[in-house]
Order: structure tokens, then sequence, then C-alpha cells
């Protein structure tokens, strides 16, 4: 095998066969790629949000290459991103990851020039503006930490210099998930996830750097203080925050800590949670069981995140090649109208259009009323005709951003204090 690659990237190296992600154009080169796409393996981590079985058999479909998929947990995606470089080909991270692991030197800058529709990728992750107009919020925000200075770059920078950490793939605006019908009130506000109401029958995740987030949304909105920048707390605020969550854990507040969407869904589905921390999937699975379960929208707005695809520092020749065919064929609109049909956001939202239904487009997207039954991506019910997306259409949703997961410069004593936090 290792023979076979050597011969394939010879061939590359002289100029017999250029192939490009951007399209084939040499005469022959599709004949080439189509005689060696096939026995191309990909291996990709990342966690269970964007690790999905049905990407890798359409990539398998569409492509040819085969595209091994493992999901873990945010934590172990940072850990082997940071210390298993041998281990993975692509790596589908968070932005806030991403500042963990590229002073590793362990993945490689990507040449926007190779990207299809880099042009058409929302402002969010290129100059860090939903619109002209909107503010930044506090925190890790995509853009500054999404390029480098050059193909061998060190340093993040706030231009867009042609060389990208992460090509973005997939976000969107978290919130609280509840369960209506078993609270019987509107809830408005982050704090209700500390109302003594809820007392043994809340939950927040269990993964530090998202985690303190939310519990920093929840201060701010009791009152409690303002931070200047939720993202990047003082030892004293990080004492003050994890402080006031301890006192209401060691009151019976919390049910339970969850690491995996899947924890999320059995504590609401089952009525143990009836308020927590929760990602989109995680409601799309509830609803699907037929279970009342709402996205809440917040009057203090949303904690976001954003994902995307890094490349092995050793990705080379025509394996290389096939990577950035990937990156084009899934910011093409494939992926992203499967995803985008579970609630999350597309980086190019134009191209997911194409593989969505006017009225799904019109509800998950332009906030509009379905006009027809709304399906999951495996064809469970979320919505009838007549409903209205959680929260409203995409500018409305991804424009009340309060703050993004972040890595703060003290994020080792976060981590400290948050372990001392669960096992307290």
């Amino acid at each position: 095998m290792e023979n076979s690659k050597i011969t394939r990237r010879g061939l590359l190296k002289s100029g017999a066969a250029a192939v490009t992600a951007v399209g084939a154009t040499t005469i022959g080169a599709p004949t080439i790629w189509a005689q060696n796409i096939k026995d191309i393996t990909l291996r990709q981590f990342g966690t269970g949000v964007s690790n999905l079985n049905d990407v890798a058999d359409k990539v398998k479909e569409d492509l040819g290459f085969t595209l091994e998929m493992t999901a873990l947990d945010s934590d172990s995606v940072t850990q082997r991103a940071a210390t298993q470089p041998n281990s993975f080909d692509i790596a589908d991270i968070e932005y806030w990851i991403c500042k963990k692991v590229w002073p590793t030197g362990n993945l490689q800058a990507m040449d926007t020039s190779r990207i299809a529709n880099y042009d058409k990728i929302v402002g969010i992750f290129r100059d860090g503006k939903l619109t002209p107009e909107s503010e930044i919020a506090q925190g890790t925000a995509p853009h500054t930490v999404g390029f480098v200075d050059g193909p061998d770059g060190k340093e993040f920078v706030q231009e867009q210099s042609g060389w990208m950490t992460l090509i973005p793939t997939i976000y969107n605006a978290d919130t609280l998930g509840i369960r209506p019908d078993l609270i019987g009130r509107p809830i408005s506000n982050w704090s209700e996830l500390l109302n003594p109401e809820f007392k043994g029958k809340a939950s927040i995740l269990d993964i530090s750097s998202i985690g303190i987030m939310d519990m920093a949304m929840v201060v701010e909105s009791m009152g409690e203080y303002t931070y200047p920048d939720k993202g990047n707390m003082t030892r004293e605020e990080i004492d003050m925050t994890i402080g006031i969550f301890t006192e209401a854990k060691q009151n019976g507040q919390f049910r339970a800590f969850w690491k995996s969407f899947d924890e999320s869904v059995n504590l609401m589905a089952s009525g143990e949670v009836v308020i927590q921390s929760m990602w989109s999937p995680a409601i799309t699975a509830v609803k699907s069981k037929g279970i009342p379960c709402v996205y809440q929208p917040l009057e203090e707005g949303y904690r976001s995140w954003g994902g995307g695809i890094g490349l092995s520092k050793s990705l080379s020749g025509l394996e290389l090649d096939a990577a950035y065919e990937y990156i084009n064929w899934y910011l093409s609109g494939w992926v992203g109208g499967y995803l985008m049909r579970q609630g999350y956001y597309s980086a190019v939202p134009e191209t997911s259009k194409d593989f969505m239904t006017e009225n799904e487009w019109g509800y998950w997207f332009e906030g509009k009323e379905a006009t027809d039954v709304i399906t999951s991506p495996t064809g469970d019910k979320l919505a009838e005709a007549g409903e209205t997306r959680d929260g409203g259409a995409f500018e409305e949703r991804m424009g009340r951003v309060a703050c993004w997961n972040a890595v703060m410069d003290e994020n080792q004593y976060m981590v400290r204090k948050w372990n001392e936090f669960i096992a307290s």
C-alpha cells in the first residue's frame, strides 16, 4: 500500500496529473483521479454533532473514497488533536478547540484559493460580522482564530490572509432547552436555570470551556455581575461564577451533569430534567419521540459555537487533494441541507437551499411558518404546518449572539476549579 502511495504522489509531482480540489481540468486528470481515489481512506474524528455515518456514506457515493469517522466528546477531541497527530487526517473541531490545538503544529494551514465557495462563506467566519452593522460578541469569535499569516503561519491574524486554520462547516446559537409541558409557564431568562422552583430538575453540561459560558450567562441574568469579557475571565471572576453554582449544587439544584447530547436527551425525555443546557440535535431527538421540548429564546441572547474542518500536518499528495475535494463537497450543499434539517446552520447557506424543500428552507432559515410537516433527516416529525422555529430566522438568531465558546488566558485555573465544582 505504501508503494502505491509513493507512485500516486510521484505522478502528481511529475505534473502528469495536476488534480486540484477545485476541479481537475488537466487533460487526463479525471482518469488518474478515478483510478486512484477508491484506494484512499481519510480518517476523521470530531464530536457526535457532525461526525455522522450518513455523511461518510454520501462521501463514498459521491466522491468514491472512504471516510472513517470517530465521534468523541469535546474534551477527548481536544486531547487527540493536540497529542496524537498521526492518528487522524481530518480534525472536525470547534474554533475554541483550535485555539488550544494550533500551537502544537499538528494542523496545516489551508489555501483559500482552493475553496470553491470561499466567497460565499458567511461573514462570521471571515471578518467576524454577520452584517456590516453587527457587533462582534465576547469569547473566542471564530474569525479571531480562523486565519494565519501564511502556509507555515504560527500566529493567528485578524485579516483574511488566504490561509485558514479551519474551513468552517457548522455552527449554531445555543440556549436552554425546556419541557414546556412540565414547566407550565413562560421561560424568558437564563437565570431560570438556578430558580429553586426547578430544584433537582435542572442540568448543566460537564464540558468546562462551554459550561463556564452558560454559567456566565446565568450570573449576568441574575444581576449578580457584568463581565467585561465572559470569554476571558480573571481568577476572581472564575471563583465568583463557579461559587454561585457550587452553592446551587449543594442546595440540590441539579439532577445531573452531562457530556454527550445522548445523555441530555435521556434526561429531558424521561422528565427527570425540565430545564438544562442543550444542543440542537438533542432537542430534535426529544421532539422526534413525540415529547414537547423547546429550544427557548432568552432575553439575554445566545451562547454560540462554530466548527470546522482542519487537516493534519502530515497530509500530502493525492490524500491532501482528496481532503480538499471533500471540503469543497462539504460546502456544496448536501451536508448543509442535512445539518440545517437538524437545526444547525451551514457555513454556506445558499448552497444548502438547493438540497431543502421550500417549506424546509422557510422554516429553518427564514423563520417562516411551516406550510407542511417538518421532519428530521431521518424522517421523524419535528413540527406541524403552521408552527415556526424557536427563535425565528437565521439573522434574528445569529444576530443575538452574546458570547462564543472560548478558551481563556486562565484556562488551566478554570478547568481545575470546574473539576472541583463537579466533584463537590
